[in-house]
């Protein structure tokens, strides 16, 4: 790749429910105070995805301050019926992200699509439109909205406000396609905001990790599959 392509946006929404997804199988469900990384590539893959290359998150900038609100779930067993649950949801949240894209190397059947200018430059409309597909922040129910933005720019709720640490969270899932290894690995590591800003690790970086099971990647081809340039 000749040169990083970054792309910086802006994601707002009425609420937003960042957990760890190991943990929130079933019962009560309470949001990180900020967004995970694994969060934050989805939002980005929903704007613009092609399994060519990867996105990875650089760094995300929280603008408002940050608030929570438990709202009482009614939400449906497994086995049937309802239960009654205990959401805890961040509110008005809005966010800077910085980020870019990497080939995926692991797709070595698709290097004919590698084509940074056609992806970068498809990508930054999609941003404009506000994504190919529906945003969600961090579970379906809360609905997200991206735009365009300069990142840095504007006041921010954090700003001068110093270090906050966050202990250890869930930063991203490990998937076949983007490892080579035929299993679901989970990432953990340690977050600290200083200033509003929080700097991502890379995936490869993250020392604490958990295996939770066997997977294969889906395969693409001419059948499931469009090149950038015929986009």
């Amino acid at each position: 790749m000749k040169r990083e392509n970054r792309v910086e946006f802006k994601v707002s929404g009425r609420y937003a429910l960042f957990s760890d997804p190991i943990n929130r199988v079933g019962g009560e469900k309470v949001s990180y105070q900020v967004p995970t990384y694994q969060a934050l590539k989805g939002i980005l893959e929903s704007v613009y995805w092609k399994p060519t290359l990867i996105w990875i998150i650089d760094e995300v900038r929280v603008m408002n301050l940050i608030k929570t609100q438990s709202q009482g779930i009614r939400p449906v067993n497994y086995s049937g019926g309802n239960t009654l649950s205990i959401y805890t949801y961040l509110t008005n949240v809005e966010y800077q992200v910085r980020a870019h894209f990497e080939w995926n190397l692991h797709r070595p059947n698709l290097e004919q699509d590698r084509d940074e200018n056609k992806h970068f430059i498809i990508a930054k409309r999609m941003i404009q439109c506000g994504g190919r597909r529906d945003i969600f922040l961090g579970t379906r129910e809360c609905q997200g909205y991206v735009e365009p933005c300069s990142f840095g720019a504007g006041k921010g709720a954090y700003d001068d406000y110093g270090t906050l640490s966050f202990g250890l969270m869930f930063h991203g899932f490990d998937y076949p396609d983007e490892t080579g290894r035929d299993k679901l690995v989970a990432r953990l590591w340690t977050a600290e905001m200083k200033d509003g800003y929080l700097k991502f690790i890379r995936p490869e970086e993250c020392t604490v990790k958990r295996e939770l099971s066997a997977m294969r990647p889906k395969k693409f081809d001419q059948t499931n599959f469009s090149a950038s340039a015929e986009l």
